[in-house]
């Protein structure tokens, strides 16, 4: 093993398995393991540097590389790392594309890297997508034939994206293929759409390096951040080699490592089900999760699960721990029950002791932390309904404005509405105007973001009321870095986090309730998470936060796992239906939805299923039989 590799194994958290075909480590987060990757390449720099000779670098695009760049810039500007001896070549571009568009990877890349750092202009080789289709064939010989004149790529940077692709060799792409124009699988332009705002906007063709021309890096590195990423990254890591999934390639690449978090690595035979790779150190959550993976393995509920069971699915360790299948089974079976409770908020003058939540105080001071104007109904809707009526002192804090998801269909129809009934109104008709003139992917003028915040805040408004909460309790935080107008949001900042503790200063919640989804570690959600996770810390001490329990609930995507559930939350079909009308109140995200993703239902449709889903989960374990059930995981700070 290689000096890098067995870096990565002492940062991370590697163990070779059978399963496994290509190196790996597994990171806390992202955000640790880009550092180190960013290390390993300025150590690259470094040692060319001592040699005199060019480091030859190939570079990804995309939200995976991102933090690894913020740190190369760190670097330079603060430990003097210089670029001067780097040569880049990029795996890919859209086609066509211009390169001053902000959706370019040109200006990507000159955005995240090279407008920061001392590379020379020259030394910068990204493919261009305005070459004429007459000159494609040959500029793309010509890409591969500058990268072996300079002897081939000491270092690639990857991502991979769903379809298994890298670069933009999508399924179907041979492992020796060079340097050529491809077109772009739909999953790849459903993941990109959000970036373009909307699917119609995404390119349908792309130029990117081959497999081959990756394989030939003396030295490659594959990011892989969030759950999104998961199924691909054990096909990739675990499966065979196929065109249908061409990351799989490496597997024959003798200087590969895939640098992942939690969440990627979350189908890994040893992450998921790590009874069948060694002997385990049994903590009652891992219990919990393998009786919850052999009951759904032999479709039986808990009660019914037998010595047998455990012993045919590489479980007998487990019972030598604790007896009888017998007593395992009710022990499971009491820990899931407990989860289950239709007081979200506590349930006053009742035995506490095994419930999710505390019987006091009677009336809890509760926030309810929306990334998005419309995350609370979506994801927490009848948990939402039913601390109102039971109570509590609720308030709704949305964090962003939301404006980016409003179209310029929905705009311009508001616009045109406040001309009819003021037609001398200057900001309609400049707004009017601008729409009606508005090309491409430009940035929305000020007055436009500020008519989308507000189409977004009414229909808030419109849904908390639905749900019996007063207007003063309801705060729209428009925290500074979603307010670019563009998909590409700013870092989080100081003020961004004192707006968040301003609030819980103000309200002192026995709960907080905040969406935990991560799928997209670079995305809105995970920084609204970050910047109440900084603001917990910072507040911490305070006497009152000692008293503030903090749930986290899934966004419209991904739902907890049974095992991972801590509060459970029933709905009748009464309050299914209530919840749907107050998801109904967001007209503007209803019909056309700019980011659907790759699953064609409405999000009201998707979000009933999924907790339809959850209660069947419960069901099938051997628990009641509920219409549908909300899920949470308690944060401990």
């Amino acid at each position: 093993m290689n000096t890098q590799l067995i870096k990565y194994k002492e940062a991370g958290k590697f163990e070779e398995t059978r399963f496994e075909k290509i190196h790996n480590v597994i990171f806390d987060s992202s955000q640790e393991a880009s550092i180190i990757v960013a290390q390993e390449i300025a150590g690259l720099i470094k040692e060319k540097q001592s040699l005199n000779t060019p480091c030859i670098l190939g570079l990804a695009t995309g939200s995976s590389p991102i933090k690894v760049y913020e740190e190369l810039v760190r670097m330079h500007k603060e430990e003097g790392l210089s670029f001067a001896n780097v040569i880049t070549f990029n795996l890919d571009e859209y086609y066509p594309m211009d390169k001053d568009n902000i959706q370019s990877y040109f200006y990507f890349m000159h955005e995240h890297l090279f407008n920061h750092v001392d590379i020379l202009p020259e030394n910068i080789n990204i493919p261009s997508g305005t070459i004429s289709n007459e000159e494609l064939y040959q500029y793309c010989i010509d890409y591969e034939t500058k990268i072996k004149s300079l002897g081939g790529l000491d270092f690639q940077l990857l991502g991979i994206g769903r379809t298994g692709h890298i670069g933009f060799n999508e399924p179907g792409s041979h492992f020796n293929s060079g340097t050529r124009s491809i077109t772009l699988d739909h999953i790849t332009r459903v993941d990109a759409a959000p970036a373009f705002l909307g699917i119609d906007n995404v390119p349908r063709k792309a130029i990117t390096m081959g497999v081959g021309t990756v394989r030939s890096a003396k030295r490659i590195v594959l990011l892989g951040w969030g759950i999104s990423k998961a199924n691909v990254l054990k096909k990739t890591i675990e499966g065979d080699i196929t065109p249908q999934v061409p990351a799989t390639y490496l597997q024959e690449h003798n200087n590969t490592t895939f640098v992942l978090d939690k969440g990627a690595s979350s189908e890994l035979t040893r992450v998921k089900t790590p009874w069948l790779v060694s002997s385990c150190k049994w903590t009652e959550a891992l219990e919990l999760k393998a009786v919850v993976w052999l009951s759904e393995l032999t479709n039986k509920p808990f009660l019914k699960l037998t010595d047998k069971d455990y012993n045919d699915h590489g479980m007998s360790d487990l019972l030598a721990e604790e007896g009888t299948a017998y007593d395992l089974n009710i022990k499971m079976f009491n820990k899931l029950q407990h989860t289950i409770t239709g007081w979200p908020g506590g349930k006053p003058n009742a035995d506490d002791t095994n419930r999710p939540e505390r019987s006091t105080p009677e009336k809890k001071r509760i926030i309810i932390f929306s990334p998005h104007p419309d995350d609370d109904v979506i994801s927490m809707g009848g948990t939402f309904d039913r601390l109102v009526q039971q109570g509590h002192d609720v308030h709704i804090a949305y964090q962003t404005s939301g404006n980016i998801a409003v179209s310029d269909d929905e705009a311009l129809k508001f616009a045109e509405i406040s001309k009819a009934l003021n037609p001398k109104s200057i900001e309609a008709n400049a707004i009017i105007s601008y729409l009606h003139k508005k090309t491409g992917n430009a940035i929305d003028s000020v007055e436009v973001r500020k008519l989308k915040g507000l189409i977004r805040r009414s229909e808030s408004v419109g849904a908390t009321r639905y749900l019996g909460l007063d207007d003063a309790n309801v705060h729209f935080l428009d925290l500074p870095f979603y307010e670019t107008g563009t998909i590409k949001k700013n870092n989080l900042s100081q003020v961004d986090i004192d707006i968040m503790c301003s609030l819980i200063e103000h309200i002192k919640p026995h709960q907080i309730y905040a969406a935990g989804d991560l799928a997209d570690p670079h995305g809105t959600h995970k920084v609204c998470l970050d910047a109440l996770f900084a603001s917990l810390e910072k507040m911490k001490g305070l006497p009152y936060m000692n008293d503030c329990w903090v749930w986290l609930y899934r966004g419209a995507w991904h739902e907890w796992e049974s095992y991972e559930i801590e509060m459970a939350v029933p709905l009748s079909p009464d309050q299914v239906l209530r919840k749907r009308h107050a998801i109904f109140y967001h007209q503007s995200q209803k019909d056309g939805v700019m980011f659907q993703g790759d699953d064609n239902r409405e999000f009201w449709v998707r979000v009933e299923d999924r907790n339809r889903l959850t209660a069947k989960k419960y069901n099938d374990l051997g628990l009641a039989d509920y219409a549908a059930i909300e899920a949470f995981r308690r944060y401990y700070f």
